[in-house]
């Protein structure tokens, strides 16, 4: 590795060319970020985003090759599409190559395999350069070097080249052919699809003291891995499943550290499109290279919500003979809230929702998040926060018997349970018992009476008194 290092800093000394300094081939016609009127990006879900590249370049007529600077480096180039805004009769394409090669010291020198070389050398006492001719032999595992008199491995002193070959570029470069009707400044338009940029949405919200309200903010949280930058782009992003075919990609690049900036912008504006939804930030932005950034998706305060203590069964024990089935069961504590009233109401992208709650000092403490799908407007948001830690369940089987049957198809049983509910908290709490009925069931007893919640699904709420329990009871039978 130190070797690999050396080998970049020497041949970095005389390479003669910087990412400022870099010149394309004398026929080709370069296009920079300097040339841009306009960006736009539209980001997808997975991993995919559109980037529509304005810029105004001058053209000669008929033949030009341009060289489309500072594009994305995971740029699909079977996606590329140039248009010219300005004229576009007699506007035609012939070729492009997209050039991903990138000019580092190693890749130089891999391209002058089998060329000359100077290799100059400094003397340690005297200071004096002395300059010699070598071929470049090999450059793997090191470098081998064959001058007029002998071949050597390493180098022993600074390399300079005469120059860079076309094929090596500073920064990924798509290389267009074209036919051009009119000489002078054309206004250009470049799309494309790239990998390398995602989004995802972030909330983050906030119970009052009594559990029935919340506050609600919701933050897009932009990566971008690309290889490039879009500076001021106008920003749009799509919310829904898209249908792609997938194809064998190569291995994706190596993940670059990534600055976290916060972006304190006005909310979103939402819009139906086709089946999905898009989101249009209302300002342009800009997305850095190897960034991730947040921008305001919306805000709501004083949410009305509904929280639940759950305590699920299973179906298991209801075709054989058990005793305890658990003790210190733990309710699971659940919210909900309606996407719908001031502030929502709008389709929500899937994201993570993050719930805090204030303590006694005024302090918010984080009390558990979720994970939710794309809701549309009106539905239910529901989260799991966690588990109770004062609201247990000792549940086990009192009876069980075989009443008929001879094979799996016709059997009939009988089986009794009691749940013991215990509530350590200082105020009355409601819990739900659900349990999942198998086959063709029916109650024969019960302490409370249920609800039948589903075809195979028996509810009870059972109120629990503070620092009490209350012991639910019930008997049935279930028929294969």
């Amino acid at each position: 590795m130190l070797k690999k290092k050396l080998l970049a800093m020497t041949i970095a000394g005389l390479l003669g060319v910087s990412p400022t300094g870099w010149a394309a081939p004398r026929d080709e016609i370069a296009s920079t970020a300097a040339d841009q009127t306009g960006v736009a990006v539209t980001i997808y879900n997975d991993n995919l985003a559109l980037v529509k590249d304005a810029r105004r370049v001058k053209l000669a007529r008929d033949f030009n090759q341009l060289a489309w600077r500072e594009v994305s480096a995971q740029m699909r180039p079977e996606t590329a599409q140039l248009r010219n805004v300005s004229n576009p009769a007699g506007f035609r394409l012939q070729e492009q190559n997209f050039d991903f090669d990138l000019l580092t010291p190693q890749k130089l020198l891999e391209k002058y395999t089998g060329r000359e070389v100077s290799v100059i050398r400094t003397h340690p006492a005297t200071g004096v350069e002395s300059r010699e001719t070598a071929t470049v032999l090999s450059t793997n595992n090191g470098v081998v070097l064959k001058y007029a008199d002998r071949i050597e491995t390493g180098v022993p002193g600074r390399l300079a080249f005469s120059g860079v070959p076309d094929t090596l570029r500073d920064r990924p470069t798509l290389v267009i052919s074209l036919l051009n009707p009119a000489a002078g400044l054309q206004n250009l338009e470049l799309s494309y699809l790239t990998g390398g940029m995602s989004w995802r949405a972030d909330y983050v919200a906030e119970l009052n003291a009594a559990d029935d309200q919340l506050d609600l903010n919701g933050w897009v949280t932009l990566t971008n891995q690309s290889g490039a930058a879009y500076p001021d782009a106008r920003l749009q992003l799509v919310a829904g499943d898209l249908n792609r075919v997938r194809e064998e990609r190569p291995a994706p690049r190596a993940l670059m550290a990534m600055a976290s900036k916060a972006d304190n912008a006005a909310e979103m504006q939402q819009e139906s499109l086709f089946e999905y939804h898009l989101y249009t930030l209302p300002r342009p932005t800009t997305l850095a290279e190897n960034q991730t950034k947040q921008v305001a998706l919306m805000s709501a305060t004083r949410v009305p919500v509904s929280k639940e203590y759950l305590l699920a069964g299973s179906n298991y024990y209801y075709s054989g003979q058990y005793g305890e089935l658990g003790q210190k069961m733990k309710a699971g504590v659940f919210v909900e809230f309606n996407n719908k009233g001031d502030g929502l109401g709008i389709p929500l992208p899937k994201g993570v929702i993050r719930m805090y709650k204030k303590d006694s000092q005024g302090n918010a403490q984080f009390v558990g998040e979720d994970r939710v799908d794309h809701t549309p407007k009106n539905e239910t948001v529901r989260l799991k926060l966690g588990d109770a830690f004062d609201v247990t369940a000792d549940r086990k089987q009192t009876a069980f018997q075989k009443l008929a049957g001879t094979s799996r198809y016709n059997y009939v049983f009988e089986s009794a349970y009691e749940i013991v509910l215990k509530n350590a908290k200082s105020e009355a709490v409601t819990v739900t018992v659900r349990e999942p009925m198998p086959g063709d069931w029916a109650m024969v007893s019960e302490s409370q009476t249920h609800t039948k919640a589903a075809s195979g699904t028996a509810e009870w709420q059972v109120k629990v008194p503070a620092e009490g329990k209350t012991t639910l009871t019930y008997r049935v039978r279930v028929r294969y």
